[in-house]
C-alpha cells in the first residue's frame, strides 16, 4: 500500500502534474521547468524528488545538465499504470496547453546561463 500512496500523493499536486505532462513531451532540466512553472528552482527540485521517489520520473546527466524524463524502468507496479493514464488526461487543459507551448520555445543555454 505504501507504494500506491507515494504515487497518488506525487500526482495530487498541480505543479507535479504539469511537470509530468511536460516530461511526456520532452526531457527537461530544472531551469527549464522553473521557467515554465514560474516557480523557483529549489521548489522544482523538491517536486522532482517526490516524483522520482514515487517511480514516475528519472534523471540522467546530459553534458552540463541533468535531464529529467518519465521513468522507463518499472520501479513499482503503480507508476507505469498511472503514467499511461496521465498521458491521456488533461490534454485540453489550458494550463497544460500553455506549458507545452512555452516549453517548445525554451533555449536551455540562455535560461541556465551555460553553454
Amino acid at each position: 500500500m505504501r507504494e500506491l500512496m507515494l504515487v497518488l500523493k506525487a500526482v495530487a499536486d498541480k505543479n507535479r502534474m504539469r511537470i509530468i505532462k511536460m516530461l511526456d513531451k520532452k526531457n527537461m532540466c530544472v531551469c527549464e521547468l522553473a521557467v515554465v512553472l514560474e516557480i523557483k528552482q529549489p521548489s522544482v527540485s523538491k517536486h522532482l524528488s517526490i516524483l522520482k521517489n514515487a517511480g514516475l520520473i528519472q534523471d540522467e546527466r546530459s553534458g552540463q545538465w541533468i535531464d529529467y524524463s518519465l521513468c522507463r524502468a518499472r520501479i513499482n507496479e503503480y507508476a507505469p499504470l498511472l503514467l499511461a493514464s496521465v498521458k491521456k488526461w488533461l490534454n485540453d487543459d489550458p494550463a497544460i496547453v500553455s506549458d507545452l507551448e512555452k516549453a517548445k520555445t525554451l533555449c536551455r543555454s540562455e535560461i541556465c546561463g551555460k553553454g
